[in-house]
């Protein structure tokens, strides 16, 4: 099945006004707004994907991407939090029944809401625009204090203590649209690539809401630390000198859209429910892939490459699948593995392409899970909150009587068991191969913080409970560390895309 729509075609010659964005991704345009002013309740955009059943191949779905299909409309703006996981309003077993089973008209019904379900995030948004339930307009108005510190910290985004929670308050929300923004203009990007700066920011604002801002740890926010660690590895020296201006594109561009439409829970959750994602890519790094294909349908919709020949265009489109591939957890020893081999025989050579390339992916997988090598207040509360996401999708599977998780039963897990044991296996072997490769105070830094997290959490262990279990090893610790949401899953700073 597939939908189209007519669209209203957004005028480019005109000359390019600041813009408002709010969290519900409405632009609006105003000679007397900042970039950090209020927003404008009058447009919402909302996009559809279609998905198309080949009926010669029984197994497979495939995802088509339609160009522009976003409708602008004259509806007000959704609370983006709701009181409610979403999962538990979804009986999987029901959604994503395999479209080969059942009657012809049953058939047709599942069809449909496959259609609907190409992310959960507009499922959930469309299904309350079919049921009538009247739009809140909340307005969130930032006074000149707040502004005016949200750009002091982008003074200082390359500091190692730069605090994330805070600096999203201060942008009303908008954290990732605003540090990635500035991060491209910072380098110069947007006009050396010749980026319009009308389908950049429509770009940046449909990235920030697919994102679900409901999942307490694979959300925007998530995605704004991720980038803005990526941030402090290009600064290294090694790679300040050696990478080049497609390179730092592609890397800001990957950390930003790493765990695009993210739902919340792991790749062994999504196989168990029949899910056509897993069905999709095959059960082999399911989340990692959607991710990916994600970023380049809102690449295509947006058309903010379309500028570039074809052949530029879509190598754009494979690195930058190539790095968010890389933070599958299951594929860590492999490049674990490679990154040693390459350090003990000293054959890492940052003028060969296919080198910085596998640098950016050993940055990107550092990024995503430096949670435990932050200063232990901010560390804290990513480990509160990736271990709240395992314990919800525990819930959820106890709720359908499944299998529950390794981690995910908040009855049988601790957070500090979790984090330590994601520490001991996954993060301290990646992070001190970095500082290997790049030795410098940021490195030590690093690992200096994780070591006193490390030691707090146990400290912490031992004032709860007499007796502690010893965390299970493995990747298995990684998934935990990810909220349990990925096939990457990896607490702290993982992510389980």
């Amino acid at each position: 099945m597939e939908v189209c729509y007519q669209l209203p075609v957004l005028p480019l010659d005109r000359p390019v006004p600041k813009h408002v964005l709010s969290r519900r991704g409405a632009i609006s345009f105003s000679s007397s707004s900042s970039l950090f002013g209020a927003p404008d309740p009058r447009q919402l955009s909302q996009r559809r994907g279609a998905i198309s059943y080949d009926s010669s191949d029984q197994t497979a779905l495939y995802i088509r991407m339609l160009g522009d299909v976003r409708v602008r409309s004259q509806v007000g703006f959704e609370p983006e939090r709701r009181s409610s996981h979403p999962y538990l309003c979804i009986d999987f077993r029901t959604l994503h029944t395999r479209l080969s089973c059942g009657s012809s008209s049953a058939s047709s019904g599942t069809e449909r809401r496959v259609h609907r379900l190409l992310s959960f995030q507009r499922y959930l948004h469309s299904s309350r625009l079919l049921r009538g339930i009247p739009q809140q307009i909340p307005l969130h108005i930032l006074d000149e204090d707040y502004t005016g510190q949200a750009r002091c910290m982008l003074e200082k985004v390359g500091t190692w203590n730069f605090d994330i929670f805070l600096f999203d308050k201060l942008t009303n929300g908008n954290s990732l649209i605003t540090l990635t923004f500035h991060l491209l203009n910072q380098y110069g990007l947007v006009e050396l690539f010749q980026l319009d700066m009308v389908k950049l920011w429509r770009f940046l604002v449909m990235v920030q809401e697919d994102y679900h801002n409901d999942n307490p740890y694979h959300n925007s926010v998530h995605a704004a630390d991720v980038t803005q660690a990526m941030y402090c590895y290009l600064q290294e020296p090694k790679l300040a000198k050696s990478l080049t201006s497609f390179d730092i594109l592609l890397g800001i561009l990957a950390a930003a859209t790493h765990d695009l439409d993210h739902p919340g829970v792991n790749q062994p959750f999504l196989i168990k429910t029949d899910h056509y994602l897993a069905t999709l890519y095959r059960n082999t790094s399911v989340l990692e892939n959607h991710h990916w294909k994600s970023a380049v349908g809102l690449f295509r919709e947006t058309g903010l490459f379309s500028h570039l020949p074809a052949e530029d265009s879509l190598n754009m489109e494979r690195e930058l699948g190539s790095l968010i591939l890389a933070t599958d957890i299951s594929r860590q020893n492999d490049y674990l593995s490679r990154f040693r081999r390459h350090l003990d025989q000293d054959n890492l050579c940052l003028s060969n392409a296919s080198h910085r390339h596998f640098i950016l992916q050993m940055a990107l997988k550092c990024a995503d899970i430096c949670n435990p090598c932050r200063p232990w207040e901010l560390s804290k509360q990513w480990s509160e909150k990736v271990t709240e996401e395992f314990f919800q999708q525990g819930d959820i599977e106890k709720k359908h009587n499944l299998d529950v998780s390794p981690f995910c039963d908040r009855e049988r897990n601790t957070v500090g068991n979790i984090q330590i044991g994601f520490m001991t296996y996954v993060a301290e072997p990646l992070f001190a191969e970095w500082a290997r490769f790049s030795d410098t105070r940021l490195s030590q830094t690093m690992l200096g913080h994780m070591g006193l997290n490390k030691a707090s959490w146990g400290g912490l262990l031992q004032e709860q409970t007499p007796v502690s279990e010893e965390p299970e090893p493995g990747a298995d610790t990684g998934d935990a560390a990810t909220g349990g949401t990925s096939s990457k899953e990896i607490p702290q700073g993982s992510r389980e895309s």
